[in-house]
């Protein structure tokens, strides 16, 4: 694989976004008496935390014209994960407030990164195809924060989302509406698995840039 510096500064630049956008929310919050504990147990916070620590390894992999199969598989889901993140606050939360009271860094938090690492798979897909089965590892992260949530819940009397809280939404609600983000999850895994099947009709940035060299 050829390096690719323009990759790599587009990836670092949005990786200092949304490292910039979690730190600053958290350091208001952190002063206006919120709870670091809350703050962390929000699917938006540990989607975006992945997603940058994802854009920032894959800038400097980038950089350096190498793409490791581990490193395709963290970008997956970091897709995923961001992918649910941008439909739920857009579909379900973008009148509620879930503690991003700040302009610029709700719309990072919930429109921008989400944005960036989709573009980001689909402009450099993996050179080899994933399976849906291997995909459904991706899985296993949001499965494990509905049951952490539901669990915490109680024992903190706090809830992330109010589509969780059996309190506002009652106990069958909340049973559906996890039940469809495990689907949507589901569909999400492969849909980006099924993706990478398209890598050899859809310019590789790095054999681009080996093109254009050639020439």
């Amino acid at each position: 694989m050829t390096a690719n510096r323009g990759l790599a500064l587009f990836r670092f630049w949005f990786a200092l976004l949304g490292f910039a956008a979690v730190l600053f929310q958290f350091l208001h919050l952190m002063q206006n008496g919120g709870k670091a504990g809350n703050y962390f147990s929000y699917f938006t916070i540990e989607s975006n935390i992945i997603a940058f620590v994802t854009l920032g390894v894959a800038g400097w992999f980038a950089w350096k014209g190498e793409s490791p199969r581990w490193l395709e598989l963290l970008r997956g889901a970091a897709t995923v994960y961001m992918t649910i993140t941008g439909i739920t606050y857009s579909l379900l939360l973008s009148d509620i407030d879930v503690n991003t009271p700040i302009p610029w860094i709700n719309v990072v938090l919930h429109y921008t990164v989400p944005t960036i690492i989709v573009i980001d798979w689909l402009v450099d897909l993996p050179q080899s195809k994933i399976s849906i089965r291997t995909s459904l590892l991706w899985l296993a992260f949001p499965l494990l924060y509905l049951v952490y949530s539901l669990i915490r819940g109680p024992i903190v009397g706090w809830y992330p989302y109010p589509f969780l809280d059996p309190g506002v939404s009652g106990y069958g609600t909340v049973a559906i509406m996890s039940l469809l983000i495990a689907v949507a999850a589901f569909v999400l895994a492969i849909v980006a698995a099924l993706s990478t099947r398209l890598q050899n009709s859809v310019p590789h940035p790095a054999t681009a840039t080996a093109t254009a060299a050639v020439r």
